[in-house]
């Protein structure tokens, strides 16, 4: 618990502990608000990818920003964009206004938001703490993230049954004014930051840099496959407790609550390990993940899927805490902001683009199966990815940008 020796680290902690709550009760709002739209699963995987749309195209200039603007102030730019497109849902859910196109609209924008804080969020993780700290807050900000997973979805559920899906969505407009209220009390004279040795924020640099990198590269080719057909758990919950199951919102809920006690255990138990995991810890984590999936697909009851899901949210928040720390860990200071910008674009870039094909499969040949090729594909890449980096795991003796590039560069003058 290292962290919390840094007053600002207390700080935000608190803080987004209260919007990590909104965030999860909206998420869950939001789904149910697009099948009493539409009931269709189509529908849900288009706005699904709306939302993660901007991260395909806007993730890697987040970087940018994130290497070269005063990180604190962008943040609270983010957070006001994200709380006023909350906001405005839910007055027009509450005044009886909605449309589905209002829904597409500001999830569109409030991916733009999440585009550009995603990986300015994750840089300004190591100037709150510092890097020898990182681990341990990686490990903590995860825990906080998924606490609010835990109370988020089963709370929005039974304030969907008491008043309809409006409520969530202003809880969690207000839940970003409080972290706008907690950036504006960060004392920057506490923040641990390196002189900036060069003012370049070039992408193809951070392209390069990550090419020449095999244990970053690995981890990213796996990421993006567990993540783009393995994380759609907003569409697999969905459909499986309304159209496999035939549950009420309460019961919708807290499925997102119950794979949340996992990725909370997951979180934990990943803030004890601190260092100790590299490219082989992530591609076995991915394969036991997709297994898990596609046992889960399988479960004949709504009990026996809720069973499954703790283990299949514990072993995800293992492997891609992993992941991102790991890749902060690894990264020259220099060129972490559009490096994270890559990440962040690999782990939910390929969203938008198979969201949509995974809400039409779910009508198509059903949701289990849906689900169950999802984990396959997803278990094959990692296999793949296995045999071809296994042996290559290990970081450079320095991790400075000239040094990992400047061999590449003789080689092509020679």
């Amino acid at each position: 618990m290292r962290s919390f020796k840094h007053r600002n680290f207390r700080i935000l902690f608190s803080a987004n502990f209260i919007s990590n709550i909104g965030t999860w009760a909206q998420g869950v709002a939001q789904a149910w608000l697009i099948l009493e739209l539409t009931n269709s699963g189509s529908y849900l995987g288009v706005v699904t990818a709306l939302q993660f749309l901007p991260t395909l195209f806007f993730s890697i200039s987040g970087g940018k920003i994130a290497d070269k603007l005063n990180k604190r102030k962008v943040l609270m730019f983010t957070n006001l964009t994200g709380g006023l497109s909350a906001l405005s849902v839910g007055t027009l859910v509450l005044t009886e206004n909605i449309k589905i196109w209002h829904v597409m609209f500001f999830a569109f924008m409030l991916g733009m938001g999440n585009a550009i804080d995603a990986p300015v969020r994750q840089s300004f993780n190591v100037e709150v703490v510092g890097k020898d700290d990182l681990p341990n807050a990686v490990g903590l900000n995860s825990a906080n993230f998924n606490t609010g997973r835990l109370i988020g979805p089963g709370l929005s559920g039974l304030l969907i049954a008491a008043y309809g899906t409006g409520v969530s969505f202003i809880l969690n407009g207000i839940s970003y004014l409080i972290v706008i209220v907690a950036l504006l009390n960060i004392r920057e004279a506490d923040l641990f930051r390196e002189e900036r040795k060069s003012s370049s924020t070039k992408v193809r640099e951070a392209l390069r840099y990550v090419a020449a990198r095999p244990d970053i590269l690995s981890v990213m080719i796996t990421v993006f496959f567990a993540t783009s057909f393995g994380l759609n758990f907003n569409i697999f919950n969905t459909m499986m407790a309304t159209q496999v199951f035939d549950k009420s919102a309460a019961e919708y809920g807290a499925l997102g609550s119950i794979l949340a006690i996992g990725s909370l255990s997951g979180a934990i138990i990943s803030a004890r390990l601190e260092k100790k995991r590299g490219p082989r810890f992530v591609m076995i984590g991915s394969m036991i993940f997709s297994a898990l999936l596609v046992a889960g697909s399988f479960a004949p009851t709504y009990l026996i899927y809720a069973i499954f899901l703790p283990f299949i949210g514990c072993v995800a928040l293992l492997t891609f805490i992993g992941a991102n720390t790991m890749v902060q860990m690894r990264t020259d200071s220099q060129i972490r902001g559009r490096v994270m910008g890559i990440y962040l674009t690999v782990f939910l870039g390929g969203t938008p683009i198979v969201s949509p094909f995974i809400g039409w499969m779910t009508q198509v040949i059903g949701t289990r199966e849906t689900i169950g090729i999802c984990g396959s594909i997803s278990l094959l890449a990692a296999l793949v990815t296995y045999s071809q980096f296994h042996d290559k795991g290990a970081p450079p003796a320095s991790v400075a940008v000239a040094d990992v590039l400047e061999p590449a560069y003789e080689d092509k003058k020679d």
